[in-house]
């Protein structure tokens, strides 16, 4: 067994890429190995739902909502506007069979924008250590992927979709053949302009490591749906082209896709909302767009309701991961498959473009961007060989997408890796294998173990939120660059909505390590 040396970041990066694992010979619970006989190396899909908070997949829930009305209605919490929580999610059969197939997690975070739950997943680190807290911002190619792992165990990898790791608008950091991905066929940018002419970005190997090429976007078609740029469309359908040249040119070599929708994100074009393609959407989703008079495969809205067109746009991601995930069991029966949201719904403070019709009671002002429940609580599900379906409340958070991955592909995580500083810390990440697995309740210790999110809002004076919580507990803190701290407690097991802050007094000392650890302080604030 060997110890892992400290080491500067840039010497960490030359020494794994020199020596693949031999620095990294420890095994990990949840999976079984031994160094002399391995497992086998499985395929892996991870498949991120761009905006999609749980609030629009709630039937993969099943009694979620109900209970919540009860809780909060007259023999509970006896809140005003209780009746309010059950209102109209997206239709998602495909979502809703699927976590009735895998594990599905009911108590999991995100980062509470795009770019940094995606830099959470891909390096490990919480927000404070990538250096990535909202989306203008962008990794550090010092910093250290899983996917370099996969690389040095034998995986070839490839990104399909959105990256947003790189910048907005100009792409100064980490591209996708820089983080050990061998193909990226996407967009490097936070939204697209439209869903069917949009920039097809490229790094293949023809590509230097730092540089792309844009093409006008491709047509791709899937079983049941035309030939199309459709953007979903197209994602899947690259996915699947890629797997299949996987299996035929190196039918032996394990493979890793990242599959990233740009839906349902809005655009970054003049009309930032649209009306899907109709053979992407089921008939109770195409009767609601037929009602109010949208057309499809088009921005003409007619009298469609932000929320009508938020449901559409979940149910397409829907029906194209079903035809995806359909045609992936052809090809490679035994693939694990992580699915999961990068942030929560978005709420962005404008009558167009507020989405939020379901689940939370206080939606404006929160939902996505914020570290309330309504922006950073996001469904995740794993599916794949000897994976115990049911569900499961542990305490999650996307940054153990790191360490589940490696431990899926048999391959030992670092001990340290390198902080946006170049400093040599350890994980934040926790494999989720034991309860994936090994049929255990939890990863982290429910008291004493706290996960976090963070955020700074470019719009809102760049105010910093900062959220803490254990299994029962949270602590949101909030400043703007100009105002004053305040602080605001939560039992989100009596109020999982967050409705009704709890005082100091009733938490006492359970947050202040932790605020020191991120050099925070609820002095001068409530």
């Amino acid at each position: 067994m060997k110890t892992f040396v400290k080491v500067s970041a840039a010497a960490f990066k030359a020494t794994t890429s020199a020596l693949g694992l031999s620095l990294m010979l420890w095994a990990q619970p949840g999976v079984a190995r031994t160094e002399d006989a391995p497992k086998a190396r499985p395929n892996i899909v991870l498949v991120i739902l761009d905006d999609v908070g749980v609030d629009a997949v709630s039937d993969m829930y099943p009694g979620m909502i109900d209970r919540l009305v009860a809780q909060y209605g007259p023999s509970g919490l006896n809140h005003p506007n209780y009746r309010a929580i059950k209102g109209r999610p997206a239709s998602t059969p495909v979502l809703d069979r699927l976590a009735g197939e895998g594990r599905t997690f009911t108590n999991a975070w995100a980062q509470p924008f795009c770019s940094p739950t995606r830099a959470s997943m891909l390096t490990g680190l919480y927000a404070h250590n990538t250096g990535l807290r909202d989306y203008e911002d962008w990794l550090s190619q010092t910093q250290h992927s899983f996917v370099e792992d996969l690389q040095a165990a034998g995986y070839t990898s490839a990104v399909f979709g959105k990256w947003h790791m790189a910048g907005l608008n100009q792409y100064p950091g980490l591209k996708p053949k820089e983080a050990g991905f061998a193909l990226f066929e996407g967009n490097l940018n936070g939204a697209i302009t439209d869903y069917w002419h949009h920039d097809y970005q490229v790094q293949d190997s023809a590509s230097p490591d730092s540089e792309w090429r844009t093409e006008p976007a491709p047509v791709r078609s899937l079983p049941g749906i035309a030939p199309t740029s459709f953007e979903p469309v197209v994602r899947a359908a690259d996915t699947l082209n890629w797997i299949k040249r996987n299996q035929a040119e190196a039918p032996d070599k394990p493979w890793f896709a990242w599959l990233a929708f740009n839906m349902v994100h809005i655009t970054a074009g003049p009309q930032p909302s649209f009306v899907p393609n109709a053979d992407t959407l089921d008939a109770k989703s195409r009767a609601e767009i037929e009602a109010c008079g949208g057309k499809f495969g088009t921005t003409e809205l007619g009298n469609c309701s932000p929320p009508a067109l938020n449901r559409s746009w979940v149910n397409s991601t829907d029906t194209v991961l079903g035809i995806f995930l359909k045609e992936l069991k052809k090809l490679s029966p035994e693939t694990y498959v992580i699915i999961l949201g990068d942030n929560g719904t978005p709420m962005y403070g404008r009558p167009a473009v507020d989405f939020i019709d379901n689940m939370y009671l206080t939606a404006k002002g929160r939902a996505k961007g914020t570290g309330y429940e309504s922006g950073m609580r996001v469904p995740l599900v794993m599916l794949g060989p000897d994976i115990t379906p049911g569900y499961s409340d542990a305490l999650t958070h996307v940054v153990d997408i790191y360490s589940t991955v490696l431990d899926l592909a048999h391959v030992a995580k670092p001990q340290q890796v390198p902080n946006r500083a170049g400093d040599m810390i350890p994980l934040d990440s926790v494999s989720l294998a034991p309860v994936l697995f090994d049929g255990k309740d939890s990863v982290r210790d429910e008291e004493k173990d706290f996960i976090i999110s963070e955020t700074v809002i470019p719009l809102k004076d760049r105010e910093r939120q900062v959220a803490i919580r254990n299994k029962r507990y949270k602590l949101l803190y909030i400043k703007s660059e100009t105002g004053n701290p305040s602080c605001a407690y939560y039992d989100l097991t009596n109020d999982p909505l967050e409705e009704f802050p709890i005082s100091k007094a009733e938490v006492g000392s359970l947050f202040d390590g932790s605020m020191k650890g991120l050099n925070i302080s609820c002095q001068g604030g409530s």
